[in-house]
């Protein structure tokens, strides 16, 4: 299955993903976790997207694009994976489409002050964890290595707020894109529990 997860910052497609990844046997494709891996190894790369990043503003499609071009060749990829974070413009789906054929499109759809409070609540390890400062009970640890927990500069609340503007602006068009694809499929977070939302991605990827 070649997926596509769609949603605002923070509506659960890096969690969803992956355990999609762990039950499904697919490649969880995150750009976000590419660029920052890049940004740990200072590359060029990097470096040049580091300040659309730490603005809440997205990285120009021609860097992307051939980001993912190049990935999605990876032996991992051939039986299909699961792109989350991409695409985020329509010329960047144009792009995708010239040469990957998407089977669905898991639209998460989330209210934007759910959204707002659930993001600038997240913390951060260097190990890879992540936490919401709801769950934590004031600890400002890792449970897994015990080193100190941070707050990503994209995670704070005006920044936030400017991700969903670009969200809105930019990535949203998209849901229309893919409906007329009849590709899409949307999932309603509201109200529903991790468990309750992941069942009714099961459910639409089981049909596939």
């Amino acid at each position: 299955m070649k997926l596509i997860f769609l949603g605002a910052p923070g509506a659960g497609k890096g969690t969803h993903a992956t355990k999609v990844k762990a039950d499904y046997a697919l490649p969880h494709i995150s750009t976000g976790d590419i660029f920052r891996a890049n940004l740990k190894e200072g590359t060029p790369l990097g470096l040049k997207a580091k300040g659309y990043m730490d603005k809440g503003e997205l990285v120009p499609d021609e860097l992307v694009i051939d980001l993912v071009k190049d990935r999605l060749t990876w032996p991992d990829c051939q039986n299909g994976y699961i792109l989350d974070g991409f695409p985020r413009t329509i010329k960047q789906a144009e792009a995708l489409d010239s040469f990957q054929d998407i089977d669905a499109v898991i639209n998460l759809v989330l209210d934007d002050e759910t959204i707002i409070r659930r993001v600038s609540g997240r913390r951060m390890c260097s190990c890879g964890a992540t936490y919401n400062v709801e769950l934590l009970g004031g600890k400002t640890t890792c449970e897994k290595c015990g080193k100190e927990l941070y707050q990503r500069e994209d995670d704070k609340g005006d920044t936030v707020r400017t991700r969903l503007e670009v969200y809105n602006r930019d990535t949203a068009p998209l849901i229309a894109y893919y409906r007329n694809k009849n590709l899409l499929t949307d999932i309603d977070c509201n109200g529903k529990s991790i468990d309750e939302v992941y069942q009714a991605i099961c459910n639409e990827l089981d049909k596939i």
